[in-house]
């Protein structure tokens, strides 16, 4: 058994999602980043029972991040265009891949997952004497799609 690094679990934003996809990997000015799961659960307890039985009956996953302001990072510029528009509705919506680098098939074909999300911008700033940070929710739309991607080549190709 081995440990799996954090740098082996990537994401790559669409950045060009109106036009044909440009995957770009959310990394430089990013120093932590996790997707919470949300699981919406029923909880009942039963007449004849003494003890709750709980059922998972959704997930409503987002990815919280927040990054330096790097100029000329395509996932920053992109986020920060965004920002600036204060876009809404479809005008914040693009896809995302999660790679799953850690498991067989790199890095040609990584498992990975395809996702909709809509980008919400939470905050912008920052302390006097420090780089600008700018705070952001990837909020996952639907169910995900499976496949693999090409780190070489930037491609995700559905199961």
């Amino acid at each position: 058994m081995a440990k799996i690094k954090r740098s082996q679990v990537m994401t790559f934003m669409n950045t060009t999602p109106s036009a044909a996809a440009t995957y770009s990997l959310i990394g430089d000015g990013v120093t932590g980043g996790s997707i919470s799961y949300n699981p919406q659960v029923e909880e009942e307890t039963y007449i004849h029972q003494d003890s709750a039985t709980i059922t998972v009956e959704s997930y409503s996953p987002k990815l919280s991040l927040e990054a330096s302001a790097v100029s000329g990072n395509a996932v920053f510029e992109f986020i920060d265009a965004l920002r600036v528009a204060r876009a809404v509705l479809a005008d914040a919506q693009t896809d995302i891949v999660n790679v799953w680098a850690y498991e067989s098939g790199g890095p040609t074909a990584y498992p990975a997952e395809k996702q909709n999300v809509s980008i919400q911008i939470d905050e912008f700033g920052g302390e006097g004497g420090s780089s600008v940070k700018i705070n952001y929710t990837v909020n996952f739309i639907g169910d995900p799609i499976p496949g693999t991607f090409n780190a070489s080549t930037l491609t995700f190709t559905p199961s």
